[in-house]
């Protein structure tokens, strides 16, 4: 199943921190740097840590392995908010949210995203497909 895109819903947001990733061998550089990006919000707490990682990795590995590289991840802040912002350069492909595959057959990212975000959702610039997460802050 897939959703429709939707316009950018972060347009007014600020960039803390950017990531471009060709391989998946990447991914650690980008985990570590979320950690030291959080910091210090409300989602700096094992939990918030684990929930944010999770996605970030989760989204960036579906962007590398099923859109065409390289692969960019924003962290964007907002009042009360995160969000991760992952692009890949395959505008023909559509995310797709498969909640009937069977667990251990793949398809979980984005069913992962939906579990530990806030909202989740996709859009297409001229040049990219990005899927978002939003993640609220307790507190700002």
């Amino acid at each position: 199943m897939t959703s429709p895109p939707a316009p950018a819903p972060h347009s007014a947001a600020t960039e803390l921190r950017h990531w471009s990733l060709d391989s998946v061998g990447e991914l650690r550089d980008l985990r570590a740097g979320l950690r030291q990006a959080v910091a210090g919000t409300s989602l700096d707490d094992e939990d918030g840590l684990d929930r944010i990682t999770v996605v970030a990795t989760e989204l960036a590995t579906n962007a590398l392995r099923h859109g065409r590289a390289p692969t960019h991840i924003r962290l964007l802040r907002e009042p009360g908010a995160l969000i991760l912002d992952v692009a890949d350069h395959d505008l023909a492909g559509e995310p797709l949210f498969d909640e009937d595959r069977p667990i251990g057959l793949g398809g979980l990212g984005l069913r992962l995203a939906q579990t530990f975000a806030t909202d989740v959702g996709w859009y297409r610039t001229a040049k990219t497909k990005n899927i978002w997460a939003r993640f609220d802050l307790v507190r700002d």
